[in-house]
């Protein structure tokens, strides 16, 4: 039996704008004479769990004629209820997997509409193509906002039932408490005795002091004062567990997608963690975390998941997949938000970009910290590089180069990250070796389970953590291996060009560097030749969007980076600054503007009057996403994302030297003489010192023959024809695409179980 729960509210009860979007812009099925359905809380083919809220619409000058709605041929017109003069709506639960048909009609006439709803399991997959194996299931190490842990999975998906917790913010230990029914009690006593002149029959009418004393108030978006108590869900969906809080007091009455919280602003913002070493075969036990008092004071509710924690789930793809997951069961529980941002640092930034990019309207805006384009470009082909530079430099010619030379090849500002990243290259390398040093060490899990099965040479069949193993359902396996293609290549790459060309290092240097440098095989050993691309691996990385485009979702994004500086950090960090303009390269190349992208830098990055900075980010978003949303000229979304960008918001760094902060308002520049290049300089990674453009999203290179116009050092004929033998097939090309000839093949792809937008 399909249940139906009708939306029994007019939608100005519950919120007074539109939404800018759900998860995804809602799609209308075909329609005659103005009539449409469409649903608001995911794709009509995505549905996940059983459950889609849904809307028919007729236009003003349609058929003022009864409708009638029916699903698989059952009349469910009375469920509908009016929330304006031409829109219905309810909420479908108990639907069969598979395919279902709601079909909508203008009694006495031929008008219908026909919408095709497909309903997966709430354990997925949708779209990311078929779960992983093994998979270990977290959910009894889950720590509630109680302190009590979530339990064990009742089945072989990792699923837990749904509960709600409450909880409140203790002026005595200031720490969040569980909300004891003592304390409800007491709430529900003085709540009506401020809206009754009698007393309440059989009530103490003054609670224990006691009992409601330690009960911390907070400010809400209105300015009311208000008790902070938070109203916590925790659940699973695509094997992941999820969290949604918000303010809200249990006396006011339940919350649902017709009745929400009065303490709610109507916006959500999804967190997400960090991290990706170790990011594989798991659940997760942590989310993003959403227990944010900032973000609670401005009124926004907020929601994350296990594996939108990159040190849990270190692919971009099922992050994705779990966003639209997770936002369709919000919306299923709460209603649509008015709008969505997501925010994250270093890993959370991956998610952001990519989800944006790829299934865009999932996110309207996004704030994020510490990042990076990708995971398979910015930070891969930096980490890869720096683990063959402190090999050659520790290994294969460990004289040769002074501290400052090695430095000037790799490109960094602080020399000690050219280790730092060889030891981060572990998310490559599925070796696990008891007797190696750390900046060759490989076979990374998180789990104690997956040690004994992790692969080595002596285990083969064994779990390969690695970033490419772990997407493997869009790279594919090599032929007769159960080992994931790669998009990883440094054929032609000329490593210490920039060096040689600033005269920092010889031209007998350069050329020993290049000679013996080498490459990884696929366990990332050493060896002598250089690595090349699988060819399927580096075409459907750019095709499918593991590397980030910037072209597509993201073009019609509002997007804010900020970051403390760290490139000087003593003992290195791969959080440097240019992964920040390598995303604003893309976004130039793909629309010939970054006016969608803010960057700033050396903020306060807080909600508090101390660290005031984030909060503020949080606030001018708030302004820019609504300004589009009532913006009625006649304009795509992505010029409407520039036209309403708030003039109080702008790149900027801050000058803390001395006593005062003073905030400089200048236009973020790769290179330049401005205060912000003073204060924060910007440096390279070791392929773009090899020559390689800002965006960094070249996998292989297209070669060409060596020229003597590239060096400024001068070569002997000897030495020349000994560089020439060194690079037998050419030298990278940096001037043109990359040499698969790929392009991004649009959004909102699937890799299965959905046939819709399939791509391979």
């Amino acid at each position: 039996m399909v249940l139906i729960t009708a939306c029994i509210f007019l939608l100005t009860s519950c919120s007074s704008e539109e939404t800018i979007s759900t998860a995804g812009s809602p799609v209308t099925a075909p329609a005659s004479s103005g009539l449409s359905i469409q649903t608001l809380s995911t794709k009509p083919w995505l549905i996940s769990g059983g459950d889609v809220l849904v809307e028919v619409s007729q236009d003003s000058q349609a058929n003022t004629a009864p409708l009638s709605v029916s699903l698989n041929g059952e009349d469910i017109s009375n469920a509908f209820r009016s929330v304006s003069a031409q829109r219905l709506q309810a909420l479908l639960t108990d639907l069969p997997l598979g395919e279902s048909e709601l079909r909508a009609s203008v009694s006495g006439s031929n008008e219908s509409a026909t919408l095709t709803l497909t309903n997966y399991p709430q354990s997925g997959p949708l779209l990311s193509g078929p779960h992983e194996s093994p998979f270990y299931c977290q959910s009894s190490e889950f720590l509630l906002v109680n302190g009590e842990t979530l339990g064990a999975a009742t089945d072989g998906q990792c699923s837990v039932a749904t509960r709600v917790d409450y909880v409140y913010w203790s002026n005595s230990e200031q720490a969040f408490k569980p909300l004891t029914e003592q304390q409800q009690q007491s709430l529900t006593i003085t709540a009506a005795q401020e809206t009754s002149a009698d007393p309440i029959d059989g009530q103490d009418t003054d609670p224990s002091v006691a009992v409601l004393s330690d009960i911390a108030e907070i400010v809400d978006y209105r300015g009311a004062t208000i008790p902070f108590i938070v109203r916590v869900e925790t659940g699973t969906v695509n094997r992941a567990i999820y969290e949604i809080a918000m303010l809200h007091d249990p006396n006011t009455g339940n919350v649902d997608p017709f009745n929400p919280s009065d303490n709610w602003n109507r916006k959500l913002v999804y967190t997400h963690g960090g991290g990706c070493r170790g990011g594989w075969y798991q659940q997760g036990n942590r989310t993003g975390g959403v227990m944010r008092q900032g973000l609670f004071e401005q009124g926004y509710a907020v929601v994350s998941s296990t594996l939108n924690v990159f040190g849990q789930n270190c692919n971009d793809l099922l992050a994705s997949e779990t966003h639209i997951m997770v936002k369709e069961r919000f919306i299923e529980h709460y209603g649509a938000p008015i709008y969505t941002i997501a925010t994250g640092a270093s890993g959370g930034s991956y998610q952001s970009h990519q989800t944006a990019d790829n299934y865009p309207g999932v996110f309207d805006g996004i704030i994020v910290a510490a990042s990076f384009p990708d995971v398979t470009t910015a930070t891969i082909f930096t980490l890869a590089d720096a683990r063959l530079l402190n090999y050659y430099f520790t290994e294969t010619n460990a004289e040769t180069f002074t501290v400052e030379q090695q430095r000037a090849v790799s490109g960094f500002g602080s020399w000690a990250s050219i280790s730092n990243l060889a030891r981060g290259a572990a998310r490559l390398d599925p070796n696990y070796q008891f007797d190696t040093t750390l900046e060759e060490q490989g076979g990374e899990v998180s789990i104690a389970a997956l040690e004994s099965q992790r692969y080595e040479p002596t285990n083969r069949f064994g779990v390969r953590a690695t970033v490419y193993d772990h997407t493997v359902n869009v790279y594919g396996n090599v032929d007769g291996t159960f080992t994931a293609q790669r998009p990883l290549d440094n054929a032609g790459v000329q490593y210490g060009l920039a060096a040689l060309n600033d005269g920092a290092i010889s031209v007998r240097q350069f050329i020993d560097l290049n000679r013996d440098i080498g490459g990884f095989d696929r366990d990332m050993n050493h060896v002598p030749e250089r690595h090349r691309a699988d060819t399927q691996a580096r075409k459907r990385a750019i095709e499918s969007g593991r590397i980030l485009y910037g072209g597509a979702g993201l073009a019609s994004t509002p997007i804010i980076d900020y970051r403390s500086y760290r490139d000087h950090a003593e003992n290195g960090d791969i959080h440097m600054i240019v992964h920040q303009f390598s995303t604003r390269q893309r976004l130039l190349d793909a629309n010939g503007h970054a006016g969608n992208h803010v960057m700033q830098v050396g903020g306060l990055w807080g909600f508090t009057q101390d660290q005031p900075d984030l909060g503020e980010l949080f606030r001018q978003m708030d302004v820019w996403l609504m300004a589009i949303l009532t913006d009625n000229a006649a304009t795509d979304l992505a010029t409407k994302v520039v036209d309403n960008k708030p003039s109080g918001l702008r790149d900027a760094c801050w000058n803390i030297e001395g006593d005062a902060r003073e905030k400089l308002e200048h236009t973020q520049t790769f290179r330049g003489d401005s205060p912000c290049n003073e204060l924060y300089p910007a440096y390279s990674t070791p392929r773009q010192v090899a020559g390689a453009p800002l965006a960094n999203n070249i996998v292989s290179c297209q070669l060409r023959p060596l020229m003597q116009a590239d060096y400024s050092a001068r070569f002997t004929s000897i030495e020349y024809a000994e560089l020439s033998r060194v690079f037998p097939e050419g030298v990278c090309d940096w001037s043109r695409s990359d040499s698969s000839g790929a392009r991004h093949q649009g959004t909102w792809v699937s890799f299965g179980p959905s046939p819709v937008n399939k791509l391979y």
